[in-house]
């Protein structure tokens, strides 16, 4: 009897060291107010650049092989993380051909009609054309450029904002977001409220922050409207680099699903684990 009491004793000990630990490691995968909710595989052909929920539709995903024809045809091979508002679908799209002098928004209407809408580079602006956030009020498209950068641009939203064309058309730099310090390689950002931003970085370096591959948060001096602001940036921690594959992992799109308060980061596993792309969900 005696040593039975001692084994139940060890057991319950042993079963709150688990609880413990098992809080533990909870609390070490959370990146700032964000909870883990679950994680689901997409193939990577499909969904391997970004991700965003179309209102009454679900997710719609990017990838290397989602890019029309059409569009590749015509140099544009090359399609990052994606936004949705009001229906409306913002692919970013990025110049693969020699002497890139532009990058381009192709929208997709509710409707199932598409548009291209053109954004010459500004004096100075990279080529790059990694994701698309449009601003909760539908009229600021955000957008950024790969590298170490202290900025992110600010466009008119294409078809949603009234100084647009209807049906494509070029789009001219509207402002800037001036960051209080500089990010690396931003591959997806989306808007959690008009004053926030989410993105994911597939940053290499602790140079800028204490880890790689950071989920940052940027707060806003204000909503977006025309002309710059400032905007404060902070890490939340590093993404969720989890595979039975060893080697370099790459981060790509984010979204934030206002009806459900999920947000999902994609991470692509290293090769041969790369075929499927790991979507990871977190809730506040």
């Amino acid at each position: 009897m005696f040593r039975s009491r001692i084994a139940r004793c060890l057991t319950a000990a042993a079963a709150l060291v688990l609880t413990f630990a098992g809080t533990a490691a909870a609390d070490d995968s959370r990146l700032g107010p964000w909870k883990p909710a679950g994680s689901t595989e997409q193939p990577s052909s499909l969904a391997n650049q970004g991700l965003t929920t179309v209102a009454g539709k679900g997710l719609h995903f990017a990838g290397n092989g989602t890019v029309p024809d059409s569009l590749r045809a015509a140099g544009w091979g090359h399609v990052g993380d994606p936004d949705s508002a009001r229906g409306h679908i913002f692919d970013a799209y990025q110049w693969t051909a020699a002497d890139p002098a532009a990058k381009m928004f192709y929208v997709t209407t509710p409707g199932g009609k598409q548009y291209r809408y053109v954004h010459p580079l500004a004096p100075g602006e990279l080529m790059n054309n990694s994701y698309a956030a449009v601003s909760p009020d539908g009229q600021w498209l955000v957008s950024g450029e790969w590298g170490t950068m202290d900025r992110l641009l600010v466009l008119p939203t294409p078809i949603l904002n009234p100084a647009t064309a209807r049906t494509g058309g070029t789009l001219r730099l509207a402002g800037q977001i001036k960051l209080d310090r500089p990010v690396r390689d931003v591959q997806g950002c989306d808007f959690v409220n008009p004053t926030t931003l989410v993105c994911a970085t597939d940053d290499t370096g602790t140079d800028l922050f204490p880890t790689t591959k950071q989920l940052l948060q940027i707060k806003l001096h204000r909503p977006l409207r025309a002309g710059d602001t400032t905007a404060r940036v902070t890490s939340l921690g590093q993404v969720p680099l989890i595979s039975k594959c060893t080697g370099e992992f790459e981060t790509e799109g984010v979204d934030y699903d206002r009806a459900t308060g999920l947000l999902r980061v994609e991470v692509v596993p290293p090769a041969p684990c790369d075929a499927d792309t790991t979507v990871y969900a977190f809730r506040r």
